[in-house]
């Protein structure tokens, strides 16, 4: 199927009258809606900003190409667009859009359709076809270049497809995006265009909304030189295991052909061990913006966890609303539905964030033969009532010893890889680190777990206040970095141990920057922009629902006047949550548990109300009027 037989007249807009992104993307739905290929609209846009949310689909050099597959297309359509001042379409190259393909495909699209929808993206790496598209006087002009294009491409995959004298150099790469439509074959063609030009002989497999195509065989794999993976999406790695391999995400395929090649055929990329370790790494290798050492393992372990807080917390706040005792069969609030929230929130999902926590540090570190290790050891720390600094130190030491063990047993032949992975390192892994534990980590974890609850509960007034300053102030130093994250675990480890005094604070003290910011939004029109103001009516939300992280794109763009603001307003509500005697049974939900599961919520709503009117107070006196 050609891409001719996707794009009509009627699916064509030589001009659009849209100025912003969400404009353009409701004015191309809009089209694709009238020309009878939608069964419902807003479905659609809504799957749109979803593919949008992953990452956006300006690709760069004035091109963005919105899509996604959904059960709202009736059948598979392209959308043609084009704005000849340009739209700012949060492109990777920073510049306004001006050529957009809105690509609909519908839930039940057939491989053809899928490959040729996946075409067109490629094609619109070339230059001067993009120039053509631009200087295009009718829709005609607009499908007579896309066919002869279209038809030149597919001459040059059938030659591709032929034997060719092998060249210097031999490289192999894999592609993939979250939704394998568009990013997964642009990046295929870039990395395969580039090879071409540097004289390099390469393969390319793309994970496709399709299926894997262009598998990789065993022998390529052999024969190779490097592997490059430029993908979002998780591929299987243990087949390169010997091999020079290189990690990126799939827009660097697409924007960095020429550097991610010239490093695949230097040989200086590192060597992929198998069972995740390469023996190097640095950044490029890696992929852009992903983290290393202590904190990525850390927030590999949290952000796993986070599930069964947030979900079994809310459970928990749930049985509440039938008394705070309503779970226990020996109390007059009893009631067996209280009881079931309860065994499900507090007694499964709660039992398990220790050892998920310690099984996810684990395998951040170890990679797969991490997981088991961490997970009994996570579980020794918690039924040695050893709380999370327990499954802390769990963790990070099934992790690092199932690393040993790699080592140790590094002289066994390749082809005993398989008896490693589901013997040697699930035997001696948890057996190693259970031991530790039972013998060396519990008892003197729980003490010290008990001497800090000691500490906590002999405070004064005075000290207890200034405990919730800090909590609180932390929350909003980095919004969900490591430091928000330290108090947040904090909480949670006195939450288990039977203080819910501190987690109050912090909560109170999350909750205040999306909302201080929101409020001042609404409160200092002047000092913002329509667009700043737009976004602070979505804080309100995230505010009340405990997410810290609503207030990171006001303070990254004004941090000076923004971040003293939010950390003097958490400060105080910590500080006042603190002397208020309030106290949280939940570790998470913001507004959707502060009734049932706060103590004194009345005046808990107050703390949180000061701060957020002080954050607001402050970022508007400190701020400019945008006309300024």
């Amino acid at each position: 199927m050609k891409i001719s037989q996707l794009l009509h007249h009627d699916t064509m807009i030589l001009d659009l009258k849209a100025t912003s992104k969400n404009q353009v993307i409701e004015e191309l739905a809009t089209a694709l809606d009238s020309a009878g290929k939608l069964a419902n609209k807003q479905q659609f846009i809504d799957e749109i900003h979803k593919r949008e949310q992953q990452s956006s689909t300006g690709i760069g050099d004035g091109v963005a190409i919105p899509h996604a597959k959904t059960s709202a297309v009736l059948e598979p359509t392209i959308v043609f667009g084009r704005s000849s001042r340009g739209i700012d379409y949060d492109s990777l190259d920073g510049k306004p859009s001006h050529l957009f393909f809105m690509i609909a495909a519908s839930a039940g699209a057939n491989n053809e359709h899928l490959q040729t929808l996946s075409r067109l993206s490629t094609l619109l790496i070339d230059a001067s076809f993009r120039e053509l598209l631009m200087k295009a006087a009718t829709k005609e002009e607009v499908l007579v270049a896309i066919n002869e294009k279209e038809q030149l491409k597919l001459n040059a995959e059938q030659e591709e497809a032929s034997p060719a004298a092998a060249a210097e150099k031999y490289v192999l790469a894999v592609t993939g995006c979250p939704t394998g439509i568009a990013h997964t074959y642009m990046a295929a063609d870039s990395l395969k265009d580039k090879a071409k030009a540097l004289g390099i002989k390469i393969k390319v497999e793309t994970n496709g909304s399709d299926g894997v195509k262009n598998r990789l065989t065993a022998d390529e794999i052999a024969r190779a030189d490097a592997i490059i993976i430029a993908a979002d999406t998780k591929v299987e790695k243990e087949r390169f295991s010997g091999k020079r391999l290189i990690e990126a995400a799939v827009t660097d395929g697409i924007r960095r052909p020429e550097e991610l090649l010239r490093k695949a055929v230097s040989g200086n990329a590192p060597v992929y061990n198998g069972e995740g370790a390469s023996s190097s790494r640095d950044g490029a290798e890696s992929g852009a913006g992903k983290k290393s050492g202590f904190y990525k393992h850390l927030m590999n372990g949290v952000s796993n966890m986070l599930p069964f807080v947030v979900g079994g917390g809310i459970l928990i706040a749930i049985s509440f609303i039938f008394g705070i005792e309503a779970f226990n069969p020996e109390s007059a609030e009893y009631h067996p539905f209280a009881e079931t929230l309860m065994t499900i929130g507090g007694g499964n999902a709660f039992n398990l964030m220790i050892p998920v926590l310690a099984a996810f540090i684990a395998m951040s570190i170890a990679d797969r033969p991490g997981f088991a290790p961490g997970m009994v050891a996570g579980l020794i720390a918690f039924s040695g009532e050893s709380g999370f600094l327990g499954g802390l130190i769990a963790g990070f030491l099934a992790g690092y010893l199932v690393v040993l063990l790699k080592k140790v047993f590094n002289f066994m032949p390749p082809s005993l890889a398989g008896i490693k992975t589901i013997l040697v390192y699930p035997v001696f892994g948890i057996f190693l680190s259970g031991y530790i534990m039972l013998e060396f980590i519990v008892g003197p974890v729980q003490t010290l777990n008990s001497s800090l609850i000691s500490w906590l509960g002999g405070l004064g007034t005075g000290n207890i206040v200034l405990l919730g300053i800090l909590l609180g102030g932390m929350m909003a130093v980095d919004m969900g970095g490591p430091i928000n994250k330290a108090a947040f675990t904090f909480g949670l480890a006195m939450i288990d141990a039977g203080n819910f005094a501190p987690h109050a604070a912090i909560m109170a003290g999350g909750m205040v920057p999306p909302l201080g910011i929101a409020l001042a939004t609404t409160l200092f029109k002047n000092k913002f922009t329509k667009q700043e103001r737009e976004a602070g009516k979505t804080n309100y939300i995230m505010g009340a629902s405990f997410i810290t992280e609503g207030a990171i794109p006001f303070a990254a763009a004004d941090p000076g006047r923004v971040i003293p603001s939010i950390i003097v307003g958490s400060a105080v509500s910590g500080g006042l949550a603190m002397l208020f005697g309030n106290t949280l049974m939940a570790p998470h939900g913001g507004a959707f548990v502060i009734f049932v599961a706060v103590e004194n919520w009345p005046l808990y709503l107050l703390a949180i109300a000061i701060g957020s009117i002080i954050t607001a107070l402050m970022i508007g006196f400190l701020k400019k009027p945008v006309n300024k």
